[in-house]
């Protein structure tokens, strides 16, 4: 992943999959297909990802009952790892996410170790610490390593999905450690930004912390997730 996500390799990744040509399937349908997906970036599970995102719904649900939204936000949040299941590597898919077309901060993980083949910290444009960008542009305005997060992402502005602002940093950046834990590349964020931040790490608390052997009864909790899927995002939607 730090060798070959690069500036070229993302702008090309967003017009691969921009145009959400891949597949029509609903929400509940793409939840199907991670049953055959175990993440492997990921030490805390070795069971299906699908159950994950239903442990992390219930514990969001548990603690936060009046935000119907939030809950399903639990739901969904990794569905863009479909991308491992259309022949992406999974290096490419998950794990902790990073702003390309700047140096890399201390905190992401093996920052000092892992990073010497990436052609873009031999490119004077895109090695130092702003690279590319300007101060406090906005993380709207900075090109994120590609994966799950940045694909779902794309995937729910294209199709509309009437979620509130919070869900949409919840979505695309709960994979960016270095930024809601690492406190790193707080140089790059606009006062809506930090704003959002506590958002993003409250919903990091389920994301990580819900994850236990014990599996949920899927079919048990089905008809609640659907009811919100048919509110805040009905139908066949674009991947």
């Amino acid at each position: 992943m730090h060798t070959y996500q690069t500036v070229d390799y993302v702008r090309k990744k967003h017009a691969q999959f921009g145009g959400f040509s891949c597949k029509k399937m609903t929400i509940m349908a793409a939840m199907d297909m991670l049953n055959n997906l175990v993440d492997e970036s990921d030490p805390d599970v070795d069971f299906p990802n699908s159950f994950h995102a239903f442990q992390t719904a219930e514990g969001i649900r548990k603690a936060h009952p009046d935000k119907d939204w939030f809950h399903l936000v639990g739901l969904l949040h990794d569905l863009g790892k479909v991308l491992a299941l259309w022949g992406e590597p999974q290096w490419a898919v998950v794990g902790d996410t990073f702003p390309v077309g700047c140096r890399p901060q201390a905190s992401v993980v093996f920052c000092d170790s892992t990073f010497q083949d990436n052609p873009d910290l031999r490119d004077p444009r895109y090695s130092t610490e702003f690279g590319m960008y300007q101060p406090h542009c906005g993380l709207e305005n900075v090109l994120m390593s590609w994966g799950h997060d940045e694909y779902l992402y794309q995937m729910m502005k294209f199709n509309k999905v009437s979620l509130p602002k919070e869900a949409f940093y919840m979505i695309r950046f709960h994979s960016f450690y270095p930024w809601h834990t690492g406190g790193d590349y707080r140089q790059l964020c606009s006062q809506q930004d930090l704003d959002m931040l506590p958002w993003v790490q409250e919903f990091n608390k389920f994301d990580l912390y819900t994850k236990c052997p014990d599996l949920p009864d899927v079919d048990k909790l089905r008809p609640y997730y659907q009811a919100l899927v048919d509110k805040f995002c009905p139908g066949v939607l674009s991947w």
